[in-house]
């Protein structure tokens, strides 16, 4: 019994202790917050009475139930008198809502009334002040992107605008005044890089000139013999000042030389671009005095010719060239510019150019010993006087020094003929020319002008009365004619001075060096009686030969040989001249030959006759007939002038 009154006791107390923690948990669960329930209801479920808790908890929710019914009965009929008076009060209450309402829109609407206005009022100030500063920025933009393309002019012409006037229009901004500020900056920028190109111009064309001038000379360069007095035709483009006058570029302006095959050589851009800019910037007078000093440092060195210029035809080619390249690059910025050169100026440069080009060339010229190099400089010459005389430059005085090296031309052509006939009269046999068919006989008399019918009766094979150098000497005197004439083409000199220059040239040739060379073939050692003999037949023909030298000049110059005033041939008198002195050197050799032959023998003069009263010739002086016998029979082929003054000579 003790023991079931232990355990229902300890049941007991178990159960009392499990409602107090249920009555604990109940009211934490009155008590505490939602949100920090879950632990007090996770007890419940740990614990192991929860059916209990259960029944506890409705048994709770009764009584409440209860309380709020007793309170909701007691309130009831407030509450239901406070819900008639809020049903009267809500028609006013909705009434109030609406003023109300209506009285925050108004006062919306006017609050962004201000704001817009504000706005308005700061819209407009702003487009105001962007109204100046957009032109600013734009402008700059615009300057910028001009630099960067290297288009300083326009650059330079948007500088002036932005700081004149649009800048003073923006107002003072920091921006605007850093603009401002950099614009001196940007100016000098703009000048020396202008003067940068110009000296990078300037460098190129005095390394080019050569080329120019070059092409300039290809231009005017005209067949042979078919310039006469004509004007050189330029084709060297020459636009108009005003057809770039105020353009906002001028890189495409570059000179196009029109020669087949020529290629853009000068790009004058740099010169008009530098010329603007320092116009605008007030400095024209600066750059001006700049061009032409520089200019006339180039002019010096183009006019200094070079140690050897005279060696070769290509050194004087090349410096004409130069000195060409140089007056067309100022020929042109005379034509294209307005006063950075002026004609004065243009002119000075020539006169000083003009006398230095003749002292080179007569300095040069003078150590000159070939026609042919001589010839060719003459050909430059005129070729270089054309081109710069259709630019518009006098030329005279190089048409005078041509003048003056055609005598020193003359000079040294005597000298190469001198060696030419000397080498024809040591070559030649002293032989009457021996012809076998009339093709020899047609090939000789078309070399030398003979005129004898007797001998074209006589039948091959015959004999040409003179020796080869007859022919030979004709045709080098044709061929010195013919140089003669080739210096003087181009000259601009008239028919009847050409004539009078080949005349009096040929006139030296045949009295100076032809004659001297004569003398010098009858006064060589070792010449017999019977080559004397042949040169006086040669002299003959020769002088017969001289009218045919007149009418070849005057068919070559168109010049009647019966003009008034023109210069007759020298060479009757020449070739009269060499045949008295072979005559003469053959009654010397003669006489000598007979005084040896007398010295020689020994002859007894007191000696008695032989018997039978005829004398015995001795042989010496029977050789000495025998020699005269054969000279006399040479003397048979002389003209009849020569052969009896030959014999007056010897039969005194």
């Amino acid at each position: 019994m003790y023991p079931n009154r232990r355990g229902s006791l300890a049941q007991m107390m178990a159960s009392v202790e499990a409602a107090a923690e249920h009555e604990r948990i109940l009211r934490e669960i009155e008590s505490t917050d939602t949100n920090c329930i879950g632990p007090t209801l996770r007890s419940v479920y740990d614990g192991q009475e929860h059916g209990l808790f259960m029944e506890k908890l409705d048994a709770r929710i009764r009584n409440h139930d209860r309380d709020i019914e007793r309170m909701c009965n007691h309130h009831f009929q407030g509450f239901v008198d406070s819900i008639t008076e809020l049903l009267k009060v809500r028609g006013e209450a909705q009434k109030l809502k609406v003023r109300a309402e209506q009285r925050l829109e108004l006062m919306a609407s006017m609050e962004e009334l201000k704001q817009c206005r504000v706005q308005q009022r700061n819209i407009a100030t702003t487009i105001d002040k962007l109204t100046h500063c957009l032109p600013v920025l734009e402008m700059y933009s615009r300057l910028q992107e001009q630099m960067s393309a290297k288009r300083y002019y326009p650059a330079l012409r948007t500088l002036e605008q932005l700081e004149q006037t649009c800048l003073p229009r923006a107002g003072q901004y920091r921006f605007c005044s850093i603009m401002a500020e950099n614009i001196p900056k940007l100016r000098t920028h703009i000048r020396d890089t202008a003067m940068t190109q110009l000296r990078d111009f300037l460098e190129s064309i005095r390394k080019h000139s050569d080329k120019i001038g070059e092409t300039a000379v290809k231009q005017v360069r005209l067949p042979l013999g078919s310039r006469g007095t004509k004007e050189p035709k330029l084709t060297f483009f020459r636009p108009l000042v005003s057809s770039y006058k105020g353009t906002s570029d001028l890189s495409w302006f570059v000179v196009r030389l029109q020669v087949p095959g020529a290629q853009e050589l000068v790009d004058f851009s740099p010169v008009y671009r530098c010329l603007h800019i320092y116009t605008v910037l007030g400095l024209r007078d600066v750059f001006e005095n700049y061009y032409r000093k520089q200019r006339r440092k180039q002019a010096r060195l183009v006019l200094q010719p070079h140690s050897n210029m005279h060696e070769t035809l290509e050194g004087y080619r090349r410096y004409f060239n130069q000195i060409v390249g140089f007056f067309v690059v100022e020929d042109h910025v005379l034509h294209t510019t307005q006063g950075l050169v002026n004609r004065a100026y243009v002119e000075e440069l020539w006169e000083l150019a003009l006398s230095k080009i003749v002292a080179a060339l007569r300095t040069h010229s003078s150590y000159c010993d070939d026609p042919n190099l001589v010839l060719d400089l003459k050909n430059l010459i005129v070729l270089f006087a054309d081109t710069l005389q259709g630019y518009g430059f006098p030329v005279s005085q190089l048409f005078d020094m041509l003048l003056e090296m055609r005598e020193q031309y003359g000079e040294i052509l005597l000298k190469r003929w001198n060696f030419t006939f000397r080498q024809v009269l040591d070559q030649d046999n002293y032989s009457p020319i021996p012809v076998s068919t009339e093709e020899e006989y047609r090939h000789y008399t078309s070399q030398f002008p003979l005129q004898d019918p007797e001998l074209e009766k006589l039948p091959f094979p015959k004999k040409l009365p003179f020796s080869e150098f007859v022919p030979k000497v004709y045709c080098q005197l044709k061929e010195f004619i013919y140089a003669c004439l080739k210096y003087s083409e181009d000259l601009h000199l008239s028919s009847t001075e050409v004539d009078d220059m080949i005349r009096k040239s040929t006139n030296l040739l045949l009295t100076r060096t032809l004659s001297n060379c004569l003398q010098y073939a009858i006064k060589k050692k070792n010449v017999g009686l019977a080559e004397l003999v042949q040169v006086i037949i040669n002299t003959t023909h020769l002088e017969q030969s001289c009218h045919f030298l007149e009418e070849f000049i005057s068919n070559i110059t168109n010049v009647p040989p019966d003009t008034v005033n023109a210069t007759k041939l020298y060479g009757t008198s020449t070739f009269k001249d060499a045949r008295h002195a072979a005559e003469a050197e053959i009654y010397t050799n003669l006489n000598a030959k007979i005084d040896q032959f007398l010295q020689l023998a020994d002859y007894d003069w007191m000696a008695a006759p032989p018997a039978g009263g005829s004398l015995s010739a001795s042989d010496y002086l029977i050789d000495l007939i025998a020699f005269l016998k054969s000279t006399f029979s040479v003397f048979t082929n002389l003209p009849v002038s020569a052969h009896t003054h030959t014999s007056r000579e010897i039969h005194p």
